[in-house]
């Protein structure tokens, strides 16, 4: 039987904190990931365009044996998780509530920084208050983030001006907690430690979603039967060299990275729903 893998997809290099926290945590998994390059940042895009890129990939991902997808995107999270797990056949996890019970066990009064889409859907506010009302929460867009990560910027200086700014608001508001609301940015923790107060809690939802997706497989009967997965496999929609400089810098190993040309998926309306994050 041909081994099934585990689909992991963001809109780029952001993801691999996920794929780095499965491979701690399922070592035993294959692993298909898929950065979808040629169309970042996701955070300044629409609700429709997110639904319509996730469709895409989703289909894709279908194709090449993947037997759960986790969503490595809390934009794609916030915005289509819902939509999809009812027209795909997969088990779909997303980052939003794995980081809301986190956040939640760990802090009364909590900051999110995360794209100006997934801050403009609520769904982080609306996970961590569905769990405990009483947590205060406020959250903060950063839209210079992911270019300035995807740039390989994270010792230039303004990338520290820049994260300062974001900071402030929430640092204002005595913050205990603050959540990592976008993959991509566990990436500048260095960067942000050296900002806060060394009693913020730092909430990588990465590890989480790690965590729920080896329950659900344990829970379905889906692990991998196999005693040595396949070598991860790397996919992207845009320039694989670029993502490839990035990915080997961070991952510390070589990698081999394909261009992918997604299918061609009919948009379908959508409609009014409750976010299930």
């Amino acid at each position: 039987m041909q081994q099934q893998h585990i689909g992991v997809f963001d809109s780029g290099v952001g993801g691999l904190t996920v794929l780095q926290a499965l491979r701690h945590t399922l070592p035993g998994e294959s692993i298909l990931y898929f950065g979808d390059t040629a169309r970042l940042p996701y955070g300044t895009r629409t609700p429709e365009e997110i639904i319509q890129f996730v469709r895409e990939i989703l289909t894709w991902m279908m194709a090449e044996n993947t037997k759960m997808v986790i969503m490595a995107c809390n934009t794609s999270s916030a915005l289509a998780l819902d939509v999809v797990r009812a027209e795909f056949p997969v088990p779909i996890l997303g980052l939003i509530l794995p980081g809301a019970k986190a956040a939640v066990q760990r802090g009364r009064r909590v900051g999110v920084i995360a794209t100006p889409a997934t801050v403009a859907s609520g769904a982080y506010g609306q996970a961590i208050h569905e769990i405990d009302p009483t947590v205060a929460v406020w959250q903060v867009g950063c839209p210079e983030f992911v270019p300035l990560i995807e740039g390989d910027r994270l010792h230039d200086p303004y990338t520290q001006t820049i994260a300062a700014q974001y900071l402030q608001p929430l640092l204002d508001q005595g913050i205990d907690t603050l959540v990592y609301g976008c993959t991509h940015y566990p990436h500048l923790a260095p960067v942000l430690r050296r900002l806060l107060p060394p009693t913020v809690r730092c909430i990588n939802p990465a590890t989480f979603v790690a965590e729920a997706a080896a329950q659900e497989l344990q829970a379905l009967g889906l692990q991998n039967p196999h005693p040595h997965p396949k070598p991860t496999r790397f996919g992207v929609s845009g320039d694989p060299a670029t993502f490839t400089h990035l990915a080997q810098k961070w991952l510390g190993y070589s990698l081999n990275v394909e261009n992918v040309h997604l299918p061609t998926v009919q948009t379908k309306p959508v409609t009014a729903q409750s976010v299930d994050v």
